[in-house]
This record gives C-alpha cells, structure tokens and sequence, in this order.
C-alpha cells in the first residue's frame, strides 16, 4: 500500500553525504535481525498463516531478513489486544505516559547505531543519511511527544463547562516505506501521548526497524496491548486494519490511489481518518533571490533519500531572465550526486522501472534532459540505482511536472511574472509543501501565504519537527507532529455545569 505514493519528508533540506559502500562497510552486524513472529499483547507470538515476505537491501539485491505475512485474523488479534488494554492506557495520567514515551525516546538514541543501520540496509540509505534522518529525527519527534504528553492542557475550563479532549480509541497505523521508523513514530509517539491503543501495519519493504521498534516500546514500560504489530501485505493486513470494525481512527501515508479507498471504507463507517498522501511541491525562485543556493539547495531536497520524499520540491520554478543560468547551474550540481556514493538505489525494482519510465516520458512530451537519464548508472549492474535526472524546457501541463515521479527527478520550468509563478505553483491536484526564495523576506511570505500548500519553507527554512506537516487538495487530511498532530488523536467531551 505504500509503494509508489506520496509518502513523508526529508528532514531537511541538505544532501546526504559519504559514500555509500563506506557507510555501509563492517554496518551488517549491526542490522536488526527480524522476527518470523508478528507483535500482539505484549509478545512475539507466531502469525496464524504461513506466508513470508522477504526482505531485499536495495543496493545489493540480497534477501536480509523474512517477516511474516500477517492476515486478517492477525490483525483482528490485534485489535482484540488494543481494545483490551485501551481503558487502562487511556486512564494512565498523562505524566505516565510522558514517562513511558520519553523512556522509548531513551532506547531509541541508545539505539542509534543499529536503527541506522537497519534503515540503510532494508532502505538502501546512505548511513549519513540513515544516521541523520532515519534515526535522529524519529527520536526528536518521540522527545517532543514526552513532552507534550506530560505538558498538553487535556482539560479546559469554557464559562460553566469543563471540556475534556479523551483519546480516541484504538488506532490503526498504516505506514510507508519510504522514512519507515520516522512515520511509525509520528502516528504511533502522538497516539499513545493521547491515551490511544495502536495497531501497526509497516510497509512490507521495511519492516526491520518497526520490529526494532516494537522491543522498544516493550522495553520502555509499555503497558501489553497498548501497541501491536502485524507485518505483511497492504491489500491483506492493510486492508483489514483500515476495515476493522474495531479500529476507531485509521492513520494512512502513502499514495493518494489508496488513500482514496481508506478514505472511502472509514466514511461508510463513520470512522475517522488521517492521510498523509502525494505530492509535487514548487520551488519558486522569485527574482532577485539567490539563485545559486536556491537550485543547489532545491537538488538537495529532491535528491536527498534517493528522491523518495513526498513533500520533495520536484518542480522548480526559475524566472526568464534568469532561466537558463538555472539551468546550467543545476545541471553542473546534479553530476557531484554519484549513484552508489552520495546517492543511494530506490527501494526496489518496481520503483526504478517506475522512475525510468517517467524520465522516459519526458522526452517523448518534448523536455530537455541536462542531467542524468533513464539509462542505468555506469558500473552499477547490481542494485536499483536511477541516475539523478534534471529536465528542462518543461511545460506545465506535461506528466512529469503534474505527476508524483518519487524519485530522483527535478523539472525546471519557466515563468514570465509573479502571477503566472504562482498558477504554475498551484496548478496541480497536490498541495503538500513548497519553497520561495527571495530576495525580500516579506515579499517572499506573502508569495508563500497565496501558496495552496499545507507547508513553506522561506529561503531555505529548517524542518521543524514540532509544526504541523500535512498537506491541501489530494495530498491528504489532518496534520502529523506537535500539538496539530495531537490533535488527530483526541475527542472532545463537554461536561456542564
């Protein structure tokens, strides 16, 4: 369910340094192993089929660990575990919680090492990248939710009312392949802040680190029950997660297809839901901006995790004055993102052919490729590496510039005003995130506020792991990260007095 789809963003806006094989070298020994046993009540228990899925590091092509393929009596299992322990989780005070979270906020940064290197070898990340982002970031967004937990105002006074934010009731969590541990830990850390039960299904690519993690929680004082995972196959366990009667909200990432059919099973049940789903960000360029850090940093974004980032600034957006300036400059930073060095595979064969045939696409619409290709890497026989690919001469209206591409691919297109910048900016069916650059700050804040965007990043801004991140139009529904994403996971009741 989560291959090809919008999915969750890079943490940052710099490029992955180092070398692919030397961050990987002497990293085997330190991969989290994997269990043939799904997680449910508090232990590894076998699944009640006999299916397996493999699990294939992207670079090398090698199978590196078997998970079960869960069904749908495991996961009704599972639920059967979460509504058990739901009353006694819920009525934990808060200052608990915030103990048991902050203590898996403690193991995950004792873990560091082996998170890193789990994420490079089931994800293909280069380890500065994995280290970085796949394993620094989670533990942040797990230290702001201790702290929210322990901090979050779950009762208020309204003239004679006393209004009461509960938890929702048992979750289930569907999540990409893409930042594996990161979204766990952004649906799973706000989840169980609130007083929540969770049930988690991971992307059948990555599965290793949400097993890694479960022992985690388990070894942090999580009550048994309060968090279950079943691994397997989206269209099996996936579905009958999100169709569970007795799952009270479900929390999606992933591509905006299957949203669409989450989104559709929860309203005929009156269930909530949360998706977080695709995306093609703008990166605008206005003119006077820095044009030489706005291109290299706009690469970086894209490029960063192989290009596998929903929220990815994938079109850029240059004026024509200075259009083909842009155009040089981008193409002579595209050739230092060496496949296989500073730029690690896609995940998997599927996704490479995808990505092939979209830069393949490009060039039968008529843009102009300046950079990279759809022709595999030099030297590179093994492993499913695209090479980074720059287009310019891009139209609008053309594939590659209205569709999410996910991987390593920038489209360079030209604007003739403010005005038509910002119609381009808006024109597509997305609305996840974006970037101005400008010369003026005001001006360019004024430019972003007229963006149809869930998030802006002015001149480079860092990610912030306690704003809210989701997104407008098709890119999905609710906010994940801080006192927004919460938010997801609260009712509210109001007592009168």
């Amino acid at each position: 369910m989560a291959d090809g789809g919008g999915t969750d963003r890079a943490g940052g806006t710099g490029a992955a340094g180092g070398s692919q094989e030397q961050g990987r070298a002497g990293g085997a020994s330190r991969v989290h192993p994997g269990r043939d046993a799904v997680f449910i009540g508090g232990a590894w228990r076998p699944a009640a089929g006999d299916g397996t899925i493999d699990v294939v590091d992207p670079a090398t092509e090698q199978v590196i660990g078997r998970v079960p393929a869960g069904t749908a009596a495991d996961v009704d299992e599972a639920v059967r575990a979460a509504r058990t322990a739901l009353p006694g989780w819920a009525a934990t005070p808060p200052a608990q919680r915030a103990a048991v979270i902050g203590a898996a906020r403690d193991l995950l940064a004792a873990r560091r090492e082996e998170i890193a290197a789990t994420v490079s070898a089931e994800l293909g990340a280069p380890m500065a990248f994995a280290t970085a982002v796949h394993a620094d970031l989670p533990t942040a967004v797990m230290a702001s939710y201790a702290e929210l937990a322990a901090a979050h105002p779950f009762e208020e006074r309204v003239g004679n009312s006393r209004v009461l934010q509960e938890p929702v009731g048992v979750v289930g969590a569907i999540t990409p392949w893409n930042y594996p541990l990161h979204q766990i830990v952004a649906k799973v850390a706000p989840a169980l802040a609130a007083g929540c039960t969770v049930v988690l299904k991971p992307a059948e690519d990555t599965p290793l680190v949400a097993q890694l993690f479960a022992d985690i929680l388990a070894a942090a004082g999580l009550p048994a029950g309060a968090f279950n995972l079943v691994t397997g196959l989206g269209p099996v366990a996936g579905q009958a997660l999100a169709e569970h009667p007795g799952v009270d909200l479900v929390s999606f990432t992933g591509s905006t297809a299957v949203g669409r059919g989450i989104g559709a099973t929860a309203g005929a049940a009156v269930k909530r839901v949360a998706l977080e789903l695709g995306g093609k960000s703008a990166n605008v360029i206005l003119p006077g901006a820095d044009l030489a850090r706005a291109v290299n940093v706009g690469l970086a974004n894209v490029f960063a995790n192989s290009g596998q980032t929903c929220s990815a600034w994938t079109r850029m957006l240059v004026d024509s004055a200075r259009y083909d300036e842009a155009v040089e400059l981008a193409a002579s930073a595209a050739a230092k993102y060496v496949p296989g060095d500073r730029l690690g595979p896609v995940v998997n064969a599927r996704q490479r052919d995808r990505v092939r045939g979209y830069i393949r696409s490009g060039v039968d619409e008529g843009a102009r490729i300046v950079a990279g290709g759809p022709d595999a890497p030099d030297g590179l026989e093994t492993g499913y590496y695209v090479r980074p690919t720059v287009f310019a001469d891009v139209e609008p209206g053309m594939a590659i510039a209205q569709e999410e591409i996910f991987g390593p691919v920038v489209v360079m297109i030209r604007y003739q005003d403010e005005e038509d910048a910002l119609r381009i900016a808006n024109g597509t069916v997305y609305g996840l995130a974006g970037a101005v650059w400008g010369a003026d700050e005001e001006a360019a804040v004024a430019f972003a506020r007229r963006m149809d965007t869930g998030q802006v990043d002015i001149n480079g801004g860092r990610f912030n792991p306690r704003a809210p991140f989701g997104g407008y139009k098709q890119s999905g529904v609710g906010r994940e990260l801080g006192t927004h994403g919460l938010a997801e996971y609260l009712q509210t009741k109001s007592l009168q007095f």
